[in-house]
């Protein structure tokens, strides 16, 4: 496969990243993404994991903005990996209008209630300060197309997977991804409730 078929814009920052062709796990696993199928995607660091979860963003939400409601929402383990991950998404973003914002502990809670009324596209947050903010009713999810787990193996900790588990019942109408170097107990468990239905994609390197 190529990048033939993906949003002009999307494919005009690629080339400008130097971004060619897609690797052995992108090959995989983001046919299965754009059909709109829940997948875990498993693989050690390095295998392509981050930029597979920024190419199906963009192109799942056509490379635009819309309305005020976040379309996708990227759970991620702490405030580092937060900004990290918006960093990176800001490479790929740049010629378009997506919105990104980080929610995480160490913001003011109010604030971040304010900058998400105004309106995101790309939600980026730990489950814990999530969850609060979705409670305080600050997070409309039901235009949400894409719920991502990124990097999972943090979810044996600190009651995330009981967090997550609760977020997603709230968002029954999106696609479910999860992201992790390895298929551990917890993240299986996901399969009794939100990715029953899930599909596959397993590398080694």
């Amino acid at each position: 496969m190529s990048f033939k078929k993906y949003h002009p814009l999307l494919k005009e920052s690629l080339e400008t990243l130097g971004i060619e062709q897609p690797n052995a796990f992108q090959k995989k696993i983001l046919p299965i993404i754009k059909s709109g199928a829940s997948v875990y995607g498993i693989g050690p660091k390095g295998c392509g994991k981050t930029t597979t979860l920024i190419i199906s963003v963009i192109q799942k939400l056509k490379a635009e903005a819309f309305e005020d409601s976040p379309r996708a929402l990227i759970l991620v383990k702490d405030r580092q990996e937060a900004l990290q991950l918006k960093e990176k998404f800001e490479a790929f973003t740049a010629n378009t209008d997506l919105r990104l914002y980080c929610a995480y502990a160490a913001k003011n809670l109010e604030t971040q209630r304010e900058d998400i009324y105004y309106g995101v596209d790309i939600l980026i947050a730990t489950p814990k300060q999530l969850s609060k903010l979705y409670h305080l009713n600050s997070v409309h999810t039901g235009e949400l197309k894409l719920f991502v787990v990124h990097d999972a193996d943090f979810i044996n900790r600190d009651n995330n997977h009981n967090y997550i588990l609760r977020l997603t019942e709230s968002t029954p109408k999106a696609q479910f991804v999860i992201f992790s170097e390895n298929f551990n107990s917890k993240i299986a468990a996901y399969q009794d409730s939100f990715m029953f239905n899930a599909r596959m994609v397993k590398v080694k390197s």
